[in-house]
């Protein structure tokens, strides 16, 4: 779907500039804003498909294993996906900004904002149940634990539907 929609970003772009030679296009501003919104569209694409897979069928199968393995294997998995998913978040979100900055289209400025919004959901509302999940005093059999796993689920579905709005944005303004 992304090389779809960049394939036709990239012939939208060489049609709006049908003077410029070779390497004339790549200098220009339509250029640099298509690269930025290329860049802004597969990154949220690639952070919103993982949050719906995490939301629809890891966390799911965690919990089917029962609520201290659940937590057991959420621990790490949790630690891996932040490497991947703060990168995206913010590669797409600053990219999707300075297209609009750049182009003025207030689609990638709201798309962006929106993207951006994970960042600070996730350090005001989820952090600190992450915190009391990584706590190694936490009994893992307890009612907390099982509070703790199924609340961070519902809190991170929230951010796969910022992504997903903001994904969709995107593709949609291409």
């Amino acid at each position: 779907m992304v090389l779809i929609c960049s394939s036709v970003a990239v012939g939208r772009a060489a049609r709006s500039v049908p003077s410029a030679g070779p390497g004339e296009f790549a200098k220009s501003s339509s250029f640099k804003i298509l690269m930025l919104d290329i860049i802004a569209i597969i990154a949220a694409g690639i952070f919103a498909g993982a949050a719906v897979y995490i939301n629809l069928v890891e966390h799911p199968a965690r919990l089917s294993c029962g609520v201290q393995l659940a937590v057991m294997e959420w621990r790490p998995s949790y630690k891996r996906a932040t490497l991947m998913q703060v990168p995206l978040a913010l590669a797409g979100s600053l990219s999707a900004l300075a297209s609009w900055w750049l182009d003025r289209r207030p689609v990638w400025l709201v798309g962006g904002l929106i993207l951006l919004a994970v960042v600070p959901f996730t350090l005001v509302f989820i952090l600190p149940t992450n915190k009391r999940l990584e706590n190694d005093e936490l009994d893992l059999r307890s009612d907390e634990a099982a509070y703790l796993i199924r609340r961070w689920g519902r809190l991170h579905a929230v951010r796969s539907l910022l992504s997903v709005v903001a994904f969709v944005a995107f593709v949609l303004a291409k």
